[in-house]
């Protein structure tokens, strides 16, 4: 993927890439370009430990990244991390656009479907109260899909938050 910032302001960092000081405000949203996958767009966000290229994370109010967890309730919004950005580093996670999730590798996942977090940061098909809302699997994806870079789905996502309850 060769996603080029679209937008006409100075100082960004490439997507991808991952910033030892926050190079941008966080929280930062900008739209991107890609040939193949075509427009999507991003947030700035700081890492945390033991993220990998397309983990599934939740953020909060600071801009924090937390690794998505199964059975989480609470309504976050969710982005799609784009490199291994870990503590103490900052980075550009998708929020909008056909984006690349981790998944488990014995799950088939079917066009158009709704997913949710299975384990941690990592999708399979939605059940109660775990649904990722504006998030749909763009493309099949079997139990052995394998690539570059691991067990993955593509999905049609648009600003996706985890659906919860306030209790």
């Amino acid at each position: 993927m060769a996603w080029k910032i679209t937008e006409q302001r100075l100082g960004h960092t490439l997507i991808g890439s991952i910033d030892t000081s926050a190079k941008v405000p966080v929280g930062t949203v900008v739209r991107a370009v890609d040939p193949d996958l075509g427009g999507g767009e991003f947030i700035y966000l700081k890492g945390v430990a033991s993220t990998v290229v397309n983990d599934v994370v939740t953020y909060d109010v600071n801009f924090l990244s937390v690794r998505a967890a199964a059975g989480n309730v609470l309504p976050r919004p969710v982005a799609f991390a784009m490199q291994a950005t870990v503590a103490s580093t900052w980075g550009w996670y998708q929020i909008g656009g056909i984006a690349y999730a981790s998944k488990t590798k014995t799950i088939s996942l079917l066009a158009g479907i709704a997913v949710g977090v299975s384990t941690i940061a990592k999708v399979i098909h939605s059940s109660s109260l775990k649904e990722i809302s504006g998030c749909l699997v763009a493309v099949v994806a079997s139990a052995t899909t394998t690539t570059n870079n691991g067990e993955r789905v593509a999905l049609m996502v648009n600003r996706p938050m985890l659906q919860g309850r306030i209790t």
